[in-house]
């Protein structure tokens, strides 16, 4: 081991050339991860997309993505961006899309704005799933009756009965002592 070798085997050169965040789109992934790792930081990818992306950029999925050449984040770049070219027809994320008809897979920011303009039409022509939107209440058919209460608390309140009972005590020895004193 040589005197510039840090304890985790990296050199202190290696550590210069670092690149602490790897922007693709408009989200910024952690440099100090694996390749594989950083990509599922991403909005739309997971593990087996992201394991899939590093098969298509022909890259080292273990490699740290900050110490990766400019030509080989360029190359994740582009599979990222074309990724319905890349994946199979059943894992793409928006399949058969309301309006196009295509399927696509989205990632980044895109997820949640989609998200957004789904539910914003549902409400706006009143579907089920719209409606209990709107409400605020559970949407995928999960049950209601004894969970997802917004009404303070199910159930005795001891501590306000506790406090009641006090005030009950307090009124009656305040009545007796006033007996009393007749």
């Amino acid at each position: 081991m040589s005197a510039e070798d840090t304890e985790d085997g990296s050199t202190a050169e290696d550590d210069e050339d670092l690149r602490y965040f790897v922007r693709i789109g408009q989200t910024d992934l952690d440099g100090t991860k694996s390749v594989e790792r950083s990509l599922t930081d991403m909005k739309g990818i997971g593990q087996r997309t992201a394991r899939i992306v590093t098969e298509a950029a022909d890259i080292d999925r273990t490699a740290t993505f900050g110490l990766l050449e400019d030509d080989e984040i360029d190359s994740i770049v582009e599979v990222v961006e074309n990724l319905e070219s890349h994946l199979p027809e059943w894992m793409v994320n928006r399949q058969d899309d309301f309006f196009t008809g295509e399927s696509s897979h989205i990632v980044g920011s895109e997820v949640e704005e989609q998200r957004r303009q789904d539910i914003n039409r549902m409400q706006m022509i009143d579907s089920y799933k719209g409606i209990r939107h709107k409400r605020g209440q559970k949407v995928r058919g999960q049950r209601t009756k004894s969970t997802g209460r917004t009404e303070g608390t199910i159930g005795v309140n001891v501590e306000r009965i506790k406090e009641e009972q006090a005030e009950e005590a307090a009124a009656e020895e305040e009545a007796a002592a006033g007996d009393d004193d007749e």
